[in-house]
């Protein structure tokens, strides 16, 4: 298997350059707008919670945006792959926290978000006998390395290519290559998609492209699935570099003014709520509270408890007045009392 960099490959032509300027001014776009508005915890909060369902749905791991809620508010809820969305966000809040920190991606990294992701089939490939299989038609695209000393050697030389700053490749062509190679090498039993993915984001913020996890390209290749297995066997097959890097900037390009477009939407929709939250309720208002029903879409009484600083009493008066109010909607869950903001679930549900 080839190894990087892939100095033989004309990473500037002219059809190339054109995307890459569509694609960075989109991005810088996205980052601008979302670093010029308050709230931004509820937003991304948001955004990832969309990410983990697409990125997951791409492994045919299928759910609702109502069981992954359910099963946030650890209420007892039991449904494996809103689980598995659920461990996808933690995952990439965790490497977001990870390389905040230490400013560098590495294959311990990947390795400790694999493992968040699939904790029954953790680690690095030791047996042969993987393959990828295209999901649409189940045919065998590709065999990957299978000897566990091949795979470490090439993850090495991926993490090398990562963290090195001194060549003049743009960073959107260096992550689309990076999203080739990881994929390529499939160092893991299973998870591989979902934090390859996760990578894509977390180099866009080790790059300062972005400052928070926003930027998520899963919705981009489940719509254009088909185009991603067939440019992923040329680039191997044909060296058909150019046009899987223009794939991927143009998911760039199109995925931040659909992020920015749900931001707005978001925005409308907390400010729309809020005229009706103190028309309704001018005595139970307070942005504290407005903020609590908009981090997560469903709440507890004791999250509103928390993020208030009230009683029990108090918070669990408040839900019920909004439920009545008819701004939330009341669904036991197990034992527990959830409170259900489904303005917000429907639209999230419509991006």
């Amino acid at each position: 298997m080839k190894v990087l960099p892939f100095n033989d490959y004309d990473l500037k032509t002219s059809r190339i350059l054109e995307y890459l300027n569509n694609a960075s001014r989109s991005l810088a776009e996205l980052k601008g707008f979302a670093n010029s508005i308050p709230n931004q915890h509820i937003l991304i909060n948001a955004i990832t919670i969309n990410e983990a369902k697409d990125s997951s749905a791409i492994e045919n791991i299928v759910t609702t945006h109502d069981s992954i809620y359910k099963v946030l508010t650890e209420s007892g809820f039991k449904d494996g792959a809103a689980k598995e969305v659920v461990d996808y966000r933690s995952a990439v809040w965790h490497g977001y926290e990870i390389i905040r920190e230490k400013v560098f991606i590495s294959t311990n990294i990947l390795v400790e978000l694999q493992a968040m992701i699939e904790p029954n089939k953790s680690g690095i490939r030791k047996n042969p006998g993987t393959n990828l299989v295209n999901s649409l038609t189940g045919e065998i695209i590709y065999t990957p390395p299978q000897s566990e000393s091949e795979i470490r050697d090439l993850l090495k030389n991926l993490e090398d290519y990562i963290n090195n700053y001194d060549d003049d490749i743009d960073p959107l062509i260096k992550m689309a290559l990076i999203h080739y190679q990881f994929e390529s090498i499939h160092p893991f039993y299973d998870g591989n998609g979902r934090t390859g993915r996760i990578l894509n984001v977390l180099y866009l913020v080790l790059n300062n492209l972005l400052d928070s996890p926003i930027l998520y390209l899963s919705n981009y290749i489940n719509k254009n699935k088909g185009d991603y297995y067939r440019l992923f066997t040329e680039f191997r097959n044909e060296n058909n570099y150019e046009d899987w890097i223009v794939y991927i900037l143009k998911g760039v390009e199109e995925t931040s003014k659909n992020t920015i477009e749900l931001i707005k939407k978001i925005q409308e929709e907390m400010e729309s709520f809020k005229s009706e939250f103190i028309e309704k309720l001018p005595k139970v208002y307070s942005d504290e509270l407005l903020n609590s029903l908009f981090f997560e879409v469903y709440t507890r009484i004791n999250y509103i408890e928390q993020s208030c600083g009230v009683t029990r009493q108090t918070a669990a008066t408040y839900l019920n007045q909004l439920v009545d109010a008819g701004l939330l909607e009341y669904e036991k869950v197990g034992r527990e009392s959830i409170y259900k903001n489904t303005r917000l679930i429907e639209l999230l549900s419509k991006f």
